[in-house]
């Protein structure tokens, strides 16, 4: 392979790529480039039937449900997700590998196991579920958007794809990511770059854009995601207006997955669900935790699906009374007017629901992300290094338009997020130490809430922004820290739509406040609500460490508070 320049790499595997494309389904009527928010186009394609169009609107609790009694077959389903998950590859750009017919052949034997013995195989029998590029599943390549990973073929699943497979889901396509996967955009030279389905113009998100853009465009009803040292699940879900849910470490097995910056165990990764319903996250978390990981993956956490925890155990018994703390700003950058406006229309949805809000004070955010930032950075430019070295493509060094052409050369486009060449193990230990003590003083600092609650307990969770904007153009989401921040702590944390989006006239930009810096003031002059126009707007609620159960009972919460306050809005 390394006897071959990097771009006949590339054009050869986009070749292979484009051959595992039914030919009957490439569409000549695709909207132009200037027509910005696709959404609602695979209803117009004329490819879908009204069934397919029927299929690929329900949710994963209804698809379950009609698989199960036979209503719908899996072949059925999966023919009309392979589909649209096509159409939306034409519009957006989101798809890396493509094995549909493998798919079918899979569904079919799940349609025959149902008919001869009238059970399903598991809790996702005959569900169509996209993954991730760096899920392994074997035959199939994990680029990782590395040129040099180009041909190199998993010799067996990674445990999750395992684990989905047994609980009968249908692996049907993987979806693309940056390269290193430690962007919060999706670009590579392998794929090309992911758009956002309610405006072109703007990033789909990332690491987990392919994803994210997938499942807006209802090409998947249910995805599985990366949440890494930055964003991956949250940004992607909350850019397109989804669902998605960042557990805890070890709380849903990663081994066999390919990953960047591998042996980095300080802040790893964490794979968690993406789906168009709070419904879909659920059974995800519950089909998979419900096949003991920790007996496959050692270093799964031992916790099964705890039913006790759902029913707010831990916060009172009573899903009418909770009390909320929404964090406003983080005392660095303030959120753009629509983000604010969401945490608004939040508040008062959750108070006309019966709830407490507070206000959340921030604790040294600024350090929290400096010490992540430190233990990313501690190794990675190596990382990048090696990886890329092989067939000696270029480390992406920016998300901004233009760079489709690693020539190009462009003064403005600063160098890739300059890391260092690595630090000491003594010094990488101290930055893990101060990160541990930032942990025990956040968690100190929760608890201290009991005080101002009424409810006789701390604050139950933290309703915070996803990001200091919405989805912006490309190559400008400069920044991570609303996730981020969380990662550090380890706190699970769940993205739910609000059902607003970007309104030029309701989000109007505001006179200049008293910047905090000036990053603050970047972001100030940054915003153009019409540059922004059309792009979801979501909400972020926080959680303890590995109290999954307890943030999807609270997103139930949340998620209906909101639903109640849209329809009443349209009254």
């Amino acid at each position: 392979m390394a006897s071959k320049h990097w771009k006949q790499l590339i054009a050869e595997k986009r070749e292979r790529q484009a051959a595992t494309i039914p030919k009957e389904w490439i569409l000549t009527n695709l909207p132009p480039k200037e027509a910005l928010n696709v959404i609602d186009f695979p209803e117009k394609s004329g490819l879908l039937t009204d069934k397919e169009l029927e299929i690929t609107s329900a949710h994963v609790e209804v698809l379950l449900e009609k698989i199960s009694t036979g209503i719908w077959s899996s072949v059925e389903v999966t023919t009309a997700f392979s589909k649209r998950a096509i159409i939306a590859h034409q519009l957006v750009n989101c798809l890396t590998e493509i094995f549909i017919e493998r798919a079918l052949e899979k569904a079919a034997k799940l349609d025959e196991y149902l008919k001869s013995t009238g059970k399903v195989v598991g809790p996702l029998h005959g569900l169509p579920i996209s993954l991730k590029d760096q899920v392994s599943i074997k035959g199939i390549e994990s680029t990782l958007g590395y040129v040099s990973w180009i041909n190199h073929y998993a010799e067996k699943n990674s445990v999750l794809a395992d684990i989905l497979e047994a609980c009968g889901a249908v692996l049907y396509v993987k979806t693309n990511i940056p390269q290193t996967l430690m962007w919060p955009e999706t670009f590579n030279y392998v794929f090309g770059r992911t758009l956002n389905p309610f405006n072109r113009s703007l990033t789909s998100g990332g690491s987990s854009g392919g994803e994210g853009a997938l499942i807006a465009l209802k090409g998947s009803p249910l995805g599985k995601f990366c949440d890494i040292s930055l964003i991956s699940i949250r940004i992607p879900s909350a850019f397109n207006g989804l669902y998605g849910l960042r557990p805890s470490y070890a709380r849903v097995p990663y081994a066999g997955c390919v990953n960047s910056m591998e042996g980095q165990d300080s802040v790893p990764s964490v794979l968690g669900p993406m789906s168009t319903s709070l419904e879909g996250v659920k059974s995800f978390m519950k089909a998979v935790v419900g096949q003991t990981p920790w007996l496959k993956d050692p270093l799964a956490v031992r916790k099964p699906w705890s039913e006790e925890e759902y029913q707010l155990s831990d916060h009172g018994g009573d899903k009418k009374a909770l009390v909320f703390a929404i964090l406003w700003h983080d005392e660095l950058v303030l959120p753009h007017p629509p983000v604010t406006r969401a945490l608004e229309h939040t508040k008062t949805a959750l108070i006309d629901a019966g709830h407490k809000v507070l206000d959340w004070k921030p604790l040294k955010h600024s350090d929290i992300y400096r010490t992540i930032g430190g233990i990313w950075s501690s190794g990675a430019a190596e990382d990048y290094r090696v990886a890329t070295q092989p067939t000696g493509e270029p480390v992406v060094a920016s998300m901004k338009p233009g760079v489709e052409d690693p020539d190009h050369t462009d003064p403005e486009i600063p160098p890739f997020r300059p890391l260092a060449d690595g630090i000491s193990a003594f010094q990488l230990w101290q930055i893990q130490k101060e990160r541990r003590d930032l942990r025990q003083e956040y968690m100190d600092h929760w608890n201290a809430t009991v005080r101002s609650t009424g409810s006789g307990r701390p604050i139950d969770a933290i309703i915070s922004p996803c990001a200091a904007y919405a989805a912006p153009p490309h190559g400008m989401n400069k920044s991570a820290n609303y996730t981020m921040v969380w990662n550090a702590l380890d706190y699970t944390a769940l993205v739910i739509p609000t059902g607003l989006s970007v309104d030029p006239v309701l989000d109007a930009k505001k006179p200049p406040h008293e910047f905090f810096g000036d990053l603050d003031k970047a972001n100030y002059e940054f915003y153009d609500p019409a540059t922004f126009k059309d792009a979801p707007l979501c909400i972020q609620v926080v959680g303890r460490t590995l109290e999954e159960e307890g943030v999807i009972a609270m997103g139930e919460v949340v998620d209906a508070a909101l639903k109640v306050k849209f329809m009443n809005s349209k009254l």
